[in-house]
């Protein structure tokens, strides 16, 4: 894999992350409103987008394993920042939103 096919794994990662930290966002509007149901469904949107990124980026990894993947640059890790800080957002979410449910 060249560096231009690396760097559009990169983007795909960002988009797919970006995507689900918006829902992330949303879904605590959404709970700040008591809009629950609403909620649960973009954190449930959120984990799909996450697990097309997560995906993207697991196809890079193996690659890489296989020795098919030239020096990765800044837009591969832009977007490897980008899926771990949302990872870690899905996670605050969800223990938020709850405590915005139980109110």
């Amino acid at each position: 894999m060249d560096r231009k096919e690396i760097n559009m794994l990169g983007m795909e990662i960002v988009a797919y992350a970006g995507e689900a930290r918006t829902k992330l966002l949303n879904a605590v509007k959404e709970a700040q409103k008591g809009n629950k149901e609403k909620s649960k469904s973009l954190i449930e949107e959120a984990k799909e987008s996450l697990n097309k990124a997560h995906n993207v980026h697991a196809k890079a990894l193996t690659d890489e394993a296989r020795g098919e993947l030239e020096e990765m640059g800044l837009i591969m890790i832009h977007g490897q920042d980008h899926l771990m800080t949302t990872i870690l957002l899905s996670d605050i979410v969800e223990h938020l939103c709850n405590i915005y449910y139980e109110k």
